[in-house]
């Protein structure tokens, strides 16, 4: 018997000195590729290895890295929300953010500087074979030479003006602004004691979000803030296929592990499940999401869709009741944070869809964003613009359907953002401070509005809706009154709205009927098939147009 214990306990020591050796190889392996030739492939090493470079590199901020989080469970043990589902959940969407409806989003960055593709282009660059790649062997040279970072340097921002931009963004009706803190690329757009790859100390050499933030709330505005820092740890892994600068660990504190993006082929909610994320990544995306709440104090955090791949989920539970408990602690409403697809449970947060909206009322708040520019969230230099009238006409359908509608613009990387840019702002701003009073500060109707034009519903279909027509109309509600828009003018001097004034049982009889920006009196007449109103003969403005609707007796 104890001959026979003694054997098994031998058998269990060999396995793990094997494994211990395969990973020791492995790390050898690794080290001996980047000391002979720091930028040969390395996508075949181990990818405990590959973290463990950059876990190395990322040293230095231990000690930092452990203060923050020892202080996210100290206000968690403290506030009244826990870091699990089943508290978070209780959560709810203060009301100045269901009042605000319309916000800025800004994707501005180090890849803004080859202006190419997308914002994508970080990682698209070492994509073998693609327009990215090449356009970038032809126009700089081959990546083992002209890496990612040695675009920072050309990234100056010398034309920011952040008092320019946030006047901008007031003007154009926005009520928030949320820009990118740091994209996939890893390059952080902020002050991070975490970091020392930073626009304070590289590039611009600036706070460049910071300075954004006292111009935003100078003008009474909300500021938001973005990070994608959680994707950057597969973002550059395309790049350990060839010679290129993602494969010297000299750069791992800036590229990251650059692990293999594995996805589900058939693309099901598990699509993202299957790369690798060690939970010292995972630490690490907290620690730095707490850093932004800690110094920034954002009253909405955005997170994109990689949040809900399995290994983040417990930490960004953690980060979820510390932001809501820190912004209650800190004075404030409770913080908002939007999400996308699977990625938190539907009442612990806001939903937000990808350039998409939705066919009907949500009851849960939710968010659209979308950009200005068709090709990229960024800037590229062959991008085209949507219309100040479609963007009118989504923000009118995802308001009346209760959600917000998020619009990104890609500034230039000198810090200017594009004229057609800044006429498509101004426009939308135009509108609403004509027909304001419709869309802030409202909730839906019984319905959310009627006419033939329907709506794609999902993420990237936001340009596959049909134009709206003259017979198409959306309802919001605010105390007693509703609101109709029309969203077109007709080409008779009559507009029927069918779902109001039917006469039908229990329904109150319409009172009054303004037209908003108009000063023309409007007659209307109750009828069997709807609400008839008879119009001006001039149309007061473009896009759409407001009608408010009040009715005996009140509500």
């Amino acid at each position: 018997m104890i001959l026979k214990m003694r054997s098994t306990c031998f058998c269990r020591l060999a396995v793990q000195l094997l494994l211990l050796c395969v990973m020791a190889l492995a790390s050898l392996v690794l080290v001996g590729q980047t000391s002979s030739d720091p930028t040969a492939p390395t996508k075949s090493a181990d990818p405990s290895a590959i973290d463990q470079a950059w876990q190395k590199a990322s040293s230095k901020y231990d000690a930092q890295r452990s203060a923050i989080l020892k202080e996210v469970d100290q206000v968690n043990h403290d506030g009244p929300y826990r870091a699990d589902w089943q508290s978070l959940q209780s959560y709810q969407v203060p009301d100045w953010y269901k009042d605000a409806k319309f916000g800025i989003f800004i994707h501005w960055g180090a890849y803004s500087v080859p202006a190419f593709g997308s914002e994508w282009y970080p990682r698209q660059m070492y994509n073998q074979g693609s327009a990215e790649y090449k356009h970038h062997i032809a126009t700089y040279g081959p990546q083992d030479k002209f890496g990612y970072k040695d675009f920072i340097p050309m990234f100056k921002a010398e034309k920011f003006d952040p008092a320019a931009w946030a006047s901008l963004f007031k003007d154009s009706g926005a009520k928030y602004v949320v820009p990118v803190f740091e994209h996939h690329d890893g390059f952080a757009m902020y002050d991070s004691g975490l970091s020392d790859w930073t626009a304070v100390k590289m590039g611009p050499h600036r706070d460049l979000v910071g300075d954004l933030a006292k111009a935003v709330r100078a003008e009474g505005l909300h500021l938001g803030a973005s990070s994608h820092r959680v994707e950057h740890n597969f973002f550059l892994g395309v790049g350990r296929e060839f010679r290129s600068d993602i494969n010297d660990p000299k750069y791992a504190a800036f590229y990251g592990p650059a692990h293999t993006w594995l996805t589900n082929k058939r693309g099901t909610p598990l699509n993202n499940d299957f790369t690798y994320v060690s939970p010292e990544w995972t630490h690490d995306w907290l620690a730095r999401s707490a850093e932004i709440i800690q110094k920034y104090h954002p009253d909405v955090v955005f997170f994109d869709w990689w949040i809900g791949q399995p290994s983040v989920r417990a930490d960004l539970a953690r980060f979820s009741s510390f932001y809501y408990n820190y912004s209650l602690k800190s004075g404030g409403p409770v913080g908002v944070i939007t999400y996308k697809d699977y990625a938190m449970h539907e009442d612990s947060a806001v939903l937000d869809i990808e350039r998409g909206q939705l066919a009907g009322i949500r009851p849960q708040y939710w968010q659209t964003d979308t950009s200005v520019s068709n090709k990229s969230w960024g800037y590229i230099e062959s991008d085209t613009f949507k219309t100040p009238e479609f963007i009118v006409h989504q923000l009118v359908d995802v308001v009346s359907k209760n959600g917000n509608l998020l619009m990104n613009i890609g500034p230039r990387s000198d810090g200017t953002i594009p004229d057609e840019v800044q006429q498509v702002l101004r426009d939308v701003g135009s509108w609403l401070k004509v027909n304001g009073d419709a869309i802030y500060g409202t909730r839906p109707w019984k319905t959310f509005g009627e006419g033939p034009t329907q709506v794609v519903e999902g993420s990237f279909n936001d340009t596959n809706t049909r134009p709206y027509t003259p017979a198409d109309f959306r309802f919001t509600a605010k105390g007693d009154v509703l609101y109709a828009i029309e969203l077109g003018w007709p080409a008779k001097p009559e507009a029927v709205i069918h779902s109001v004034g039917t006469g039908a049982a229990g329904e109150r009889t319409v009172e009054s009927v303004d037209l908003l920006g108009s000063d023309a009196k409007v007659s209307f007449e109750n009828k069997s098939d709807g609400l008839h109103i008879k119009l001006p003969e001039q149309a007061p403005g473009k896009y759409a147009y407001t009608f408010r609707i009040r009715f005996t007796g009140g509500k």
